[in-house]
């Protein structure tokens, strides 16, 4: 590409095919030149995302992909992030249609809590604001929602664990007013039921046990899922893994040879634990792309139906799982 075309594209000259001049200017945003005034794309406006906190690399791995969506269709993303003891949700919310953006999309917020009040979204609807709201569903919400499907990543690790000879095997999870964690609970119950044949009541009462969703949260479930003799357990996130393989570590257990972890996410990084963790992996492009592609839909005026679009999970075996103790030849 020679100096006078480079030229040209700076100096907003006609005679470049466009593109050209795209290339031009993606080399001059890698190689971190500023952008001369005129040639700054117009933002189509702002778009809100109000996401939970980021100590869970799921959170910052959707904020990149939605963020990334939204700019190449022209809108500047606004990250919008709750903290414990700082902005609440309804406080982000108003001080987001306040810098007048074009739309919302909640990540995990109050739209996957049971015992929440929904009538703020009525609200929001009502102001005229367009919405998506990610990982929970409610339906008295008029609203598209973007959801994995809870039940089948659970059946996913299930199997899995059965296939290796494990009949005890424990869930961890969040609390029980999240529809995440009600529908992972019913999908773990029924592949229990199928697969070993245990009675639903003896499954809910003695297997699952409930948390906070960290790294703490799950070494304090993971100890009281070894205590009644579990050789496996399923944690609804990579970080409550985590901290069930420090709880195992911590009785002296081995993790895979004594009893086997599997997580759900597949975060960034988790790859590289030790042991490497195998997890049900959450579609995050693909959940991602369709969240900004959805509300696009609704801020131009041809929405989508407001129902919810589920995305299938994959199963990802690495070094945490192996067979049950004293089923190995």
């Amino acid at each position: 590409m020679s100096e006078a075309t480079v030229s040209r594209v700076l100096n907003g000259k006609p005679g470049v095919a466009a593109t050209t001049r795209q290339s031009v200017l993606a080399a001059l945003d890698v190689l971190g030149y500023e952008r001369p005034v005129r040639l700054r794309q117009r933002s189509e406006g702002l778009v809100g995302l109000i996401t939970p906190e980021l100590e869970n690399p799921i959170f910052p791995a959707l904020a990149q992909v939605i963020g990334q969506a939204l700019t190449r269709q022209g809108y500047t993303p606004v990250l919008a992030t709750q903290t414990p003891g700082g902005s609440t949700e309804d406080e982000l919310t108003e001080m987001l249609v306040d810098r007048g953006v074009a739309g919302i999309i909640y990540v995990s917020g109050l739209h996957a809590d049971t015992t929440a009040d929904t009538e703020r979204y009525e609200r929001l609807r009502a102001q005229g604001v367009p919405f998506v709201l990610v990982d929970g569903f409610s339906p008295k919400v008029q609203a598209p929602f973007i959801s994995p499907d809870d039940r089948a990543a659970m059946t996913l690790a299930v199997t899995h664990l059965v296939s290796l000879g494990h009949t005890r095997i424990g869930l961890a999870l969040g609390p029980k007013r999240f529809v995440p964690v009600q529908r992972k609970i019913e999908g773990f119950v029924r592949t229990m039921q199928d697969q070993l044949g245990l009675p639903a009541q003896t499954v809910e009462a003695d297997l699952v046990q409930h948390s906070l969703y960290t790294l703490e949260g799950g070494q304090a479930a993971a100890t009281a899922l070894i205590a009644r003799d579990c050789t496996a357990v399923v944690c609804a996130s990579d970080m409550m893994a985590l901290g069930a393989i420090r709880a195992a570590r911590q009785h002296g257990l081995d993790v895979p040879k004594d009893i086997s972890v599997v997580g759900f996410d597949d975060s960034p990084l988790i790859a590289f634990t030790d042991p490497p963790l195998t997890t049900v992996r959450k579609p995050v492009p693909a959940m991602g792309q369709a969240a900004v592609r959805t509300l696009l839909e609704e801020i131009g005026g041809t929405p989508a139906p407001h129902s919810e679009f589920v995305f299938m999970p994959e199963l990802v075996v690495r070094g945490s799982t192996a067979s049950a103790p004293g089923t190995r030849p």
